[in-house]
């Protein structure tokens, strides 16, 4: 019988466990069931280029809250409970899933309410992803940590996996179905964040916020691993987001309609929860540089193949690839993020983070649904497909730092002895 991941031992790390698995599964169902009901409403009385500019807009509803505010929670971060954050984080997503649950339930959902609530979704999602993110290595002993990554990425992939195929078979049974179960999730969230005690707090900051803003914006722009990692999750990603397009896929081209859009969004997190459960027992802590560089390439491939694949078996797995390597990527580059930033920084560069990965995300949505209406669905999905093998290469070549990292403990330990210290002779 395998034994329990040390970091779960720890009681204020389960109960963030906890609350980051069900946030997710929320997150996930609304995600799912606003991307249907958008595509679905558009296409009564538009072609599907024009829907799937729609699906578009809804991410860029989404990316200019997490743009305009992640920057300034990551000032908060580290100066206010991080727990505090991610509580009132958590209760506005529960809000906005209540108020959508009561919309469908008396009929009302339209358009204009469905982009108002994603922009406050994107609001709620700004404080809470810098604050759990600063939060987390506060929960554990530094050498936990790369465990505690992949844990933590379990019950996010996890949530992931179980949220959309859920939300879409409920949905096709009452549409307010989903809004209230996903409420009942972020209700809990709230609860498990809660029961986590007193943790240790940064050294508090003696400069003003603007200062501390530039301060953080310094330390990622001369960090060349920090950087470097960051901003090749945003352009990878950026281009290579099939998912924006998954319900074109499911109603237009696999024909497959919202009981097949499920599976389809679960299968990237079903190879992204395999392997972050193998990382988690298992962790990499060796000739990661080239290993993360290798997945991102190998997500591009992904990528293309469902774009221009017509049968659902060889579509699911691809998105079962896709998913799997993009979790080696993400491990590795959460990893060296978080390895190579001192506590009293953390929030201030977790929000830099969490704003490229915002960017990734909902601003590639908006990229995929602009390209959608431009050059067709498919062709869009294809080419971003190809985008992010190019970026592979350019960032392989333009960051050696980053290719040639090789172990985690070596990036603890020159955090851990400041600006002076020297590679180990045996890196």
């Amino acid at each position: 019988m395998p034994k329990v991941p040390a970091p779960l031992r720890i009681a204020n790390f389960r109960a963030y466990w906890l609350a980051r698995f069900m946030a997710t599964i929320g997150g996930s169902m609304l995600v799912i069931v606003i991307g249907w009901q958008v595509y679905d409403i558009a296409r009564q009385t538009m072609v599907p280029r024009d829907a799937a500019f729609l699906l578009g807009m809804i991410g860029l509803v989404q990316f200019v809250p997490l743009f305009s505010l992640t920057l300034i929670v990551g000032v908060v971060a580290d100066r206010v409970d991080r727990r505090h954050i991610a509580r009132t984080a958590m209760s506005l997503q529960l809000a906005c899933a209540a108020s959508l649950g009561w919309l469908s339930f008396v009929h009302a959902v339209t358009l204009p309410w469905l982009f108002v609530i994603a922009f406050l979704l994107g609001v709620g999602r700004a404080f809470s992803g810098p604050s759990l993110s600063a939060l987390a290595p506060n929960l554990v002993p530094r050498e936990l940590l790369p465990a505690a990554i992949a844990l933590g990425s379990i019950s996010w992939q996890s949530g992931a996996v179980l949220g959309p195929p859920v939300g879409a078979f409920l949905y096709a049974a009452s549409p307010a179905t989903p809004y209230l179960v996903a409420t009942a999730m972020f209700a809990g969230a709230v609860a498990m964040l809660f029961l986590i005690g007193r943790v240790p707090m940064p050294p508090r900051a003696v400069v003003s916020p603007w200062r501390s803003l530039v301060e953080g914006l310094g330390y990622v722009r001369h960090n060349r691993i920090v950087i470097g990692a960051i901003s090749l999750d945003l352009f990878a990603v950026l281009l290579g987001g099939a998912t924006a397009m998954l319900p074109v896929y499911a109603r237009d081209i696999l024909h497959v309609g919202v009981e097949g859009l499920g599976p389809l969004r679960a299968a990237p997190s079903l190879g992204a929860a395999v392997t972050a459960l193998t990382l988690a027992f298992r962790p990499l802590d060796r000739n990661v540089g080239p290993i993360m560089f290798a997945c991102v390439g190998l997500f591009g491939i992904s990528t293309i193949i469902f774009g221009l694949s017509r049968n659902l078996g060889l579509s699911l797995a691809a998105l079962v690839v896709l998913g799997a390597v993009d979790m080696i990527s993400v491990f590795i580059r959460s990893s060296l993020i978080q390895l190579h930033t001192p506590d009293a920084m953390r929030g201030r560069v977790s929000s830099v983070s969490m704003m490229f990965v915002s960017a990734s995300n909902e601003l590639g949505e908006f990229e995929s649904g602009v390209t959608a209406a431009w050059l067709g669905p498919v062709e869009a999905v294809v080419a971003g497909g190809v985008g992010a093998v190019l970026v592979t290469g350019l960032w392989a070549w333009g960051f050696p730092e980053l290719r040639r990292a090789d172990r985690f403990t070596e990036a603890a330990r020159m955090v851990e002895e400041g600006p002076d210290a020297k590679p180990s002779p045996a890196v």
